[in-house]
């Protein structure tokens, strides 16, 4: 039996649990702040699309940043992101035997989540221009300048995630950076491409609303840009010989690891090559100490953390 096996089968299912329960609370504000800020007959309605999108921006980036500090955040990784879950397990920052079953429940935890806003808030959910919160580029944007908008900017964010990733002492700030970017990115491609760089953004929206015309864009264009985004960081790694910590050091973003080294390392081995002599078992030890006694400095991550 290899050492991947030897991880509690349960594990997996448990972790996609967490993600299901973070996706549909994510959906569900997410409808909710595009109800309130969007309606007409809603007492904070803005107008104004560009200034609506900014508004939107901030308080989803705070939204994201909250739920991954969450307690299922912590325990799952708080992913919320197909995109996110492939481009870490090609990072070899997760195991590949969790990102089916993740992938499953963030998409499915959209549909819940959109569906449940709208039990909650009524008709006016479903009413133009909330549209339970279906993302729509602009008129002028060909779907072309959407799908490059939406791949290069997932791109970018993926790239940015592997550089705070090889340094431990800024992992920990990993959401806020992710609620930061992800808030910028709703800001400015919001009025333009729609700005969702998330699959499960759109999916639930975009099937109960029935704007399914362009959804295979917002699925699509975010996956490509983090295989893009991954392949990136693994060269700038070997380019620049940096040496990962992913897998080895239990700080912050990264996962909380099993007993064995090796076991470790054959859960989230990934399809890139990662450097296996980065800290010897003794240093492993001297971290999982660091971390009992600072449990707070592990905050959340967008890694499956292995228990």
């Amino acid at each position: 039996m290899s050492t991947a096996s030897a991880l509690p089968r349960r594990q997996p299912l448990a972790r996609a649990a967490d993600e299901f329960a973070l996706t549909v609370v994510l959906l569900f504000l997410a409808v909710t702040v595009v109800r309130w800020l969007r309606d007409p007959g809603s007492a904070l309605y803005i107008a104004d699309l560009d200034v609506a999108l900014a508004i939107i921006g901030v308080v989803s980036g705070i939204i994201l940043t909250s739920l991954m500090f969450s307690p299922p955040g912590r325990r799952a990784g708080g992913h919320m992101n197909p995109a996110v879950t492939i481009a870490l397990w090609l990072m070899n920052a997760f195991p590949g035997q969790s990102v089916p079953p993740y992938i499953l429940a963030q998409l499915a935890g959209s549909a819940v989540g959109t569906g449940l806003a709208r039990l909650v808030w009524g008709r006016a959910v479903s009413f133009p221009p909330v549209d339970y919160a279906a993302i729509r580029a602009a008129s002028t944007w060909q779907p072309a300048s959407v799908f490059l908008a939406e791949m290069g900017s997932m791109m970018v964010l993926i790239v940015v995630v592997g550089f705070f990733l090889t340094r431990p002492g800024c992992a920990r700030l990993l959401p806020y950076v992710i609620g930061l970017s992800v808030g910028l990115v709703i800001a400015f491609l919001g009025p333009r491409s729609g700005g969702s760089i998330n699959p499960a953004r759109q999916f639930g929206p975009a099937a109960l609303s029935g704007r399914t015309t362009d959804l295979w864009i917002y699925l699509v264009a975010p996956v490509l840009g983090a295989v893009l985004g991954a392949s990136v960081d693994h060269a700038l790694n070997r380019r620049f010989r940096t040496r990962r910590a992913l897998v080895t050091i239990p700080t912050a973003f990264v996962p909380d690891l099993p007993q064995s080294p090796s076991a470790s390392a054959a859960a989230v081995q990934g399809p890139f090559p990662v450097r296996r002599s980065v800290c010897s078992p003794q240093a492993i030890s001297r971290w999982r100490r660091i971390v009992k006694r600072s449990p707070t400095s592990c905050g959340t991550s967008f890694i499956h953390r292995i228990h």
